[in-house]
């Protein structure tokens, strides 16, 4: 990725960070602002799913899910904000899902954290729209990713999933990608609290 950039007369600096750990939000906050001068976007898309049905569910996966979909988004979120307040400007993009809108019966944690996540979406849009900074949710449908290659491949729900998308086809990484620009970009300046479905028309139905 770095090589790509930098072809493309652009610059890329990585941090890696345990979004777990206390303070992990202000390290990474400080060190953008610190590396670039300012910040202008920040895209929570920290995530992880655990599988299981209700009786074996266990706690620590619980609040594993709960940790990083959830409370990361929020603190991630938080830092920004005092960032951005001062600049008067921002945009913060978290990433949501289908099940935002879903039940989820084997990923109790994961449905409850992305329903979250538009709940945290709109309440910072609530509070940061004063200050010129736009906070919305982008919310993948079914995407081929390392997360959701079991669930495809599974022999009755991947086809069952498949057969639900209006579309015919499971998504891939680069139809978020114009999504995302826009929600980055000064054509959303006037749109602000939304949780925007790439979906393949899956909600439709």
């Amino acid at each position: 990725m770095k090589a790509y950039v930098k072809q493309h007369e652009g610059n890329v600096s990585f941090l890696q960070q345990d979004l777990t750990e206390s303070g992990s939000a202000a390290k990474v906050i400080t060190n953008a602002v610190g590396t670039w001068g300012s910040l202008d976007i920040l895209v929570n898309n920290a995530g992880v799913q655990i599988r299981n049905n209700i009786l074996d569910y266990k706690d620590e996966d619980w609040q594993n899910v709960i940790e990083i979909n959830l409370n990361a988004t929020y603190y991630m979120a938080h830092e920004a904000a005092k960032v951005m307040t001062e600049q008067g400007s921002g945009k913060i993009i978290n990433i949501g899902s289908m099940q935002s809108y879903r039940a989820g019966k084997n990923i109790f944690p994961y449905a409850a954290s992305k329903h979250g996540v538009v709940g945290i979406t709109r309440a910072y849009t609530d509070a940061l729209a004063p200050y010129n900074i736009q906070v919305n949710a982008l919310s993948p449908g079914y995407i081929r990713t390392d997360m959701t290659k079991v669930l495809e491949e599974d022999p009755i729900r991947g086809r069952e999933i498949k057969g639900h998308i209006p579309s015919g086809e499971w998504g891939v990484l680069e139809n978020l990608m114009g999504p995302l620009i826009f929600l980055a970009s000064e054509a959303s300046d006037y749109v602000t609290g939304i949780s925007l479905p790439v979906d393949g028309g899956y909600l439709l139905r």
